[in-house]
């Protein structure tokens, strides 16, 4: 079903719980405020939406981005990132991870994805205060193959059952860079680098979303390193059944990119799962990505999330 809205937009949900296609705007023209309406409450109702055929450039991303929020600006980046435009990160910057410490990408991704589910995340989740959304654009894509998939994490807290929502309202976890990484035999100097870099934050486990007031599912498989307050075991259970009750199909949608393509999602409502269907293809995969600085979570019992190491609120 699609529905117009103000300033000329449509709206078309392409799946039940999660993600919309809108029309009828030119990004690279600039939103009025009845567009900027629009889109927002579509990105909060759906979660992700995507817009086809834009002619954005880098400033033209960034002005789109400003009229949501604050874009952040990292300090760390790669070379392939822009650099006169230091809110924007290019994600080919991550071919030059591996090649850091001594592995080809391949190795150094799959040391990162040993376990499926591990490549679910919300971005930089283990901060105190993630950002509020991401905003990706896509300049060159493989001819096929490269999708991403989103989550809706409100979703999938409501679809728990009441006992097992009740019970996971009072629980809390320790989000942690580098949670997901396997380690190679003897000296690794990526662990090195992430015990001198190391960023990690007690998120409750169920957080209320800070506009919609939705409770949000707030689980990921990169970051969480386990739930306190229950044993070792009960965690690595309960978090399977979580992570599995986030990722089920029905909660999720996939995204197939061309040239011009832009994603905007709400990362306190979802995660999402970069492909890995395309390395062995070939062909470039460019994304430019402005995320929006986010505020610390809070859980149902309106406690915020606690810092442990490596973040403070509003410092990247």
């Amino acid at each position: 079903m699609t529905t117009k809205q103000g300033g000329g937009i449509e709206v078309r949900p392409v799946a039940g719980y999660i993600g919309a296609e809108i029309t009828g705007v030119d990004l690279a023209d600039g939103l009025d405020e009845a567009q900027v309406a629009v889109v927002r409450a579509a990105v909060l109702r759906w979660k992700v939406v995507f817009f086809r055929g834009q002619r954005l450039d880098h400033e033209g991303q960034v002005r789109f981005a400003r009229r949501f929020g604050e874009p952040v600006v990292l300090r760390r980046r790669g070379s392939a990132s822009p650099a006169g435009h230091p809110e924007i990160e290019t994600t080919a910057d991550r071919l030059e991870l591996g090649g850091r410490y001594g592995m080809e990408h391949d190795e150094w991704l799959r040391r990162r994805r040993h376990i499926p589910l591990r490549g679910w995340h919300c971005d930089h989740g283990a901060r105190v205060d993630p950002p509020a959304a991401t905003i990706l654009r896509a300049e060159t894509v493989p001819p096929y193959g490269g999708d991403t998939t989103w989550a809706n994490l409100a979703a999938a807290y409501a679809g728990l059952s009441a006992p097992v929502r009740a019970f996971a309202d009072g629980l809390r976890a320790e989000h942690r860079l580098g949670v997901g990484y396997q380690s190679r035999p003897g000296d690794d100097a990526y662990v090195r680098h992430l015990l001198d870099h190391q960023i990690a934050t007690v998120h409750p486990l169920v957080r209320v979303h800070p506009e919609t007031g939705e409770r949000v599912l707030f689980v990921n498989g990169y970051y969480v390193e386990h739930i306190e307050d229950v044993s070792r075991a009960e965690s690595r259970l309960l978090l399977e059944l979580l992570l599995e009750q986030a990722t089920r199909p029905e909660y999720t949608v996939r995204f197939h990119w061309e040239p011009g393509s832009v994603a905007f999602w709400d990362n306190r409502a979802t995660i999402h799962l970069a492909p890995s269907d395309n390395a062995h293809l070939g062909h470039p995969r460019t994304m430019h990505r402005v995320m929006l600085a986010g505020d610390v979570p809070a859980g149902v019992d309106g406690r915020p999330s606690e810092a442990l190491v490596g973040s403070a609120p509003g410092r990247w």
